[in-house]
């Protein structure tokens, strides 16, 4: 009877997971066999285990009886090296990070631990792996906790941070298991199409990748394509223009639609601003410029929040990552975007870029043949995962059952109404000494929290983008008795909240009481991110309780479900509605926004898709000019008397070099322009839908002709630069020839894009079809 009982269960839980389930029988069934390894390898010396792990790397096959041995050195070695005993459902994780899914595995459980031990396991078959995470904090923690454990198994590992040199990066590469952002191993990837010489390198050939918080990296991330650019002069921000924009009123001077992504002068705004910059005429061809400039600088005016988009500190715009609460670090908006806030804000202007080259997170894990990937939230995004990644989903069952107490949003009229019950409650649940953590939507919307609690005798700590860098010393302490502490996206925080605070001291006071009380002071545009805010209460069993706070005027629902039905009466004093269709409104809100984003995904890939497969060519060539003498061998064909003639006065090797970095330079340029073009066709590509032909085939009618004419504008670049070179005593003068690379590079923030695109049009269209269901 107890096995059948266990089996209905295990179908239940199917059921339920789906869709994206995988099925864990076959690890489950492995479990017994670790567990009687456990008192042999005890026996061992350090040693002993180091040397039994090196014995893994002889085998030919890595099946289940590998699978089996590497999770048991695995728990020895962590056992031993942080006095932590892996739970079966850990070992159930790292087997199924072993054989390529992504783990569902709850706050908590110990994600990283399996996560390590999976990386060995892979090293251990003589895989050189790269652990993603999403961000530098977490890299470097998570390779310096675990390399304890690395070190039993015989692993070497190490981590890549913004801080490291080009040197420091390359020895980061070489050992076995690399932790870094997947920004920055993005960054090095784009970094490494730039270099002129094959030693400066920094990236060996990948092969695995096992994706820390996978869905926000695979999915959130995957919105925004990393860019690198290269400083070409020093910009001027216009604050003639972003001074007069200060100035003009929304209804009167310019309008905004309602998604707030597009802002736009009025017949009247466009007379203001045309007196105040001397009578001219911005729609005139005269004007054009000022125009342009005007439009920029109403985008930042309009649709760009300080202390939710950006915050200024240090006398600098940084810029805000939405998905990740955080800092941006060396990203900007599109050059024209970047010193209009710059100039809206008052501070010196930046360098002028151009774009150099970009990649999508899919391209770059389409660069590994293994991808495996770990987080808390996998099922809500399996089928994304699946049909962009070809990545299935194995939902770990906790080891102690979550017993959180989830309850029923408290919807409000208005914000205001909102805000009041969000502070009473923050007043009732901290009088008995529970532990509160407040997720809040933006930068701005947790300093005025805290600043309300704090004027109501709520004193409590605030973790946002401004104070990032104390963020583990912060949330250890959010399970403290009495602790308020006030959070933007905990999205890939990555510490664990401990009842009683980091030493645990009164673990068994806060327990008592009820544990972690959560409160989301609104529902995010993903279930996800709620279900992340969620999950830091409850965890490994532990008492809590969650709640989220809503108002059918929160910017969700404003922005995804606007009309509301008619007939949802609040309550005449507290504004409180208990209406079920007010819960139905903002549900519907929340699943508009989701779509928007899968749409934004899906246009992202269909287009560069293409931008993918032409990379992947020019790259080949790019190789093959970096690693032989191809280029050398062309440019003799091409110009055989000033080849003779440089022959005589630089070495064999100097003028191999020399033909070599003036081909890479104009592939590189060339590859620049033609994202630019291509950049340029999608910002008008939307028209052709007027004209009912389909985007997407225009944009590859007009692509591909223009990629095949690099090659050959390579060729002949380069036969020109070579002949008009000069020569002196130090050799071929490059930089008299226009022959000069970028002093210093940067990343920008591009999001989807800052003003109307293709895609965009489709987005509204989506938006009324989702609404219409």
């Amino acid at each position: 009877m107890p096995a059948l009982i266990t089996r209905m269960g295990k179908r239940l839980r199917k059921l339920i997971e789906r869709p994206g389930s995988a099925e864990l029988t076959r690890y489950e069934a492995l479990l017994p066999a670790i567990g009687d390894l456990e008192a042999e390898l005890g026996e061992l010396s350090d040693t002993e285990l180091t040397e039994r792990a090196g014995k893994l790397r002889l085998e030919a096959e890595f099946g289940d009886t590998q699978l089996v041995e590497i999770c048991a050195l695995g728990r020895e070695a962590a056992k031993r090296a942080l006095d932590e005993r892996a739970f079966d459902v850990q070992l159930l994780g790292t087997m199924g990070l072993l054989t390529g899914h992504v783990v569902q595995m709850e706050t908590g459980e110990g994600k990283t631990l399996a996560g390590a031990l999976a990386a060995a396991g892979y090293a251990l078959q003589g895989k050189r792996v790269h652990v993603t995470t999403v961000n530098d904090y977490l890299a470097r923690r998570d390779a310096e906790w675990m390399k304890p454990v690395y070190d039993l198994l015989g692993v070497s590992v190490s981590w890549v941070d913004p801080t490291l040199t080009r040197d420091e990066r390359r020895e980061a590469y070489a050992r076995e298991v690399t932790y870094g952002a997947v920004s920055e191993i993005g960054f090095d990837v784009l970094r490494d199409r730039l270099v002129t010489r094959v030693e400066d390198l920094v990236q060996p050939e990948p092969e695995v990748a096992i994706v820390d918080e996978a869905d926000s990296v695979l999915v959130d991330e995957a919105r925004v394509p990393l860019v690198m650019a290269g400083s070409v002069d020093h910009a001027t921000a216009d604050f003639e223009v972003a001074n007069v924009v200060r100035r003009l009123r929304l209804g009167l001077h310019y309008e905004t639609d309602s998604d707030g992504r597009n802002a736009w002068l009025t017949a009247a705004g466009a007379s203001v601003v045309e007196k105040a910059l001397g009578g001219i005429d911005l729609y005139d061809e005269s004007g054009a410029d000022r125009l342009a400039a005007v439009n920029v600088a109403l985008h930042a005016h309009a649709l760009l929040t300080r202390d939710v988009d950006y915050l200024v500190r240090d006398g600098k715009v940084q810029l805000i990552n939405a998905s990740r609460g955080r800092v941006a670090e060396l990203q900007r908006w599109p050059d024209g975007l970047q010193a209009a806030v710059e100039a809206k804000e008052q501070v010196a202007a930046t360098d002028r870029g151009e774009i150099l080259d970009s990649i999508t997170v899919q391209a770059l894990m389409a660069r590994y043949p293994q991808v495996a990937g770990m987080t808390g939230t996998a099922v809500a995004v399996a089928e994304q995962l699946r049909e962009f990644y070809k990545l299935e989903v194995a939902v770990i069952p906790p080891n102690t059952p979550n017993i959180r107490t989830d309850e029923p949003d408290r919807i409000y009229a208005s914000p205001s109404q909102k805000l009041r019950a969000i502070e009473a409650e923050i007043r009732e649940v901290h009088e008995t000494g529970r532990p509160i953590l407040v997720g809040t939507q933006d930068v701005a919307e947790s300093e005025e929290l805290a600043e309300k609690l704090e004027k109501a005798g709520l004193p409590c700590v605030v973790l946002n983008a401004r104070n990032d860098a104390e963020e583990a010393a912060i949330i250890a302490e959010a399970g403290k008795y009495g602790a308020v502490t006030v959070s933007t996206q905990m999205a890939g925080r990555g510490t664990d909240i401990r009842l009683g605070g980091a030493d645990g001291k009164d673990r068994e006071r806060v327990a008592e009481l009820g544990g972690l009380h959560v409160i989301g002071t609104a529902r995010y545009p993903s279930s996800r991110l709620d279900g992340q805010l969620r999950g830091r209460s409850g965890r490994q069993g532990d008492p809590g309780s969650a709640v989220f706070f809503a108002s059918l005027n929160d910017e969700l629902v404003l922005s995804n479900a606007p009309d509301v039905p008619e007939g949802i009466a609040a309550d005449e004093e507290t504004g409180r509605i208990t209406d079920p269709a007010a819960q139905r409104q903002i549900n519907h809100a929340q699943r508009v926004a989701e779509g928007v984003h899968l749409e934004i995904h899906r246009n992202t890939w269909r287009y560069t898709r293409l931008i993918e497969h032409q990379r992947a060519e020019l790259l080949k060539h790019r190789d093959e000019l970096l690693r032989t003498e191809l280029a050398a061998e062309k440019l003799k064909e091409a110009a055989p008397k000033r080849y003779e003639e440089l022959a005589e006065k630089l070495d064999a090797d100097a003028l191999v070099q020399v033909c070599r970095e003036i081909m890479l330079f104009h592939l590189d340029e060339l590859w620049s322009d033609h994202l630019a073009y291509l950049s340029d066709v999608r910002e008008s590509i939307h028209l052709r839908a007027i004209a009912r032909e389909t985007p997407l085939d225009e944009f590859h009618r007009l692509a591909i002709p223009e990629f095949h004419k690099i090659v050959p504008t390579i060729e002949e670049r380069s036969v020109k630069t070579f002949e008009e070179a000069e020569v002196g005593d130090d050799g071929i003068d490059l930089g008299a020839a226009g022959v000069r690379r970028p002093s210093s590079t940067w990343t920008y923030l591009v999001h989807d894009s800052p003003f109307d695109s293709d895609f965009e049009q489709t987005l509204k269209q989506v938006r009324s079809l989702i609404k219409r269901k």
